[in-house]
């Protein structure tokens, strides 16, 4: 059974960096043709994407995000994290981690974690 867990800050501060992580188990993040990604939902908005990272180590980020955004990982941790850096109040929104398998659908997510910025 895969499972997947966000965690990190429930709050942070306008312009600070967000750190959140993915752990993990029952999968490793290093295995080829697997996408770890992150994504997020904000109110009234819909699910966007933030970006993955490929079990080879080759990222890829959504535009809207790639000036201020990095995915990293520990592979002896099996876990990936990612960086927001300068957040401000339209970065409030519920984060998940999921994982992709090539050209499929999501197939394992994480329960998502809640990040408010707020002064």
């Amino acid at each position: 059974q895969v499972q997947l867990q966000e965690s990190g800050p429930g709050l942070v501060k306008p312009s600070q960096t967000l750190f959140l992580t993915c752990t993990v188990s029952g999968a490793s993040i290093a295995a080829s043709g697997y996408f770890w990604s992150w994504m997020r939902q904000s109110p009234g908005k819909g699910l966007e994407w933030i970006g993955y990272q490929e079990g080879s180590g080759l990222r890829w980020y959504s535009p809207s995000f790639q000036s201020r955004t990095s995915i990293s990982r520990d592979t002896s941790k099996n876990e990936f994290t990612l960086q927001l850096n300068s957040v401000t109040l339209e970065d409030t929104a519920v984060y998940f981690c999921a994982r992709k398998i090539g050209q499929a659908q999501y197939d394992y997510w994480g329960q998502g974690t809640q990040v408010t910025v707020s002064l």
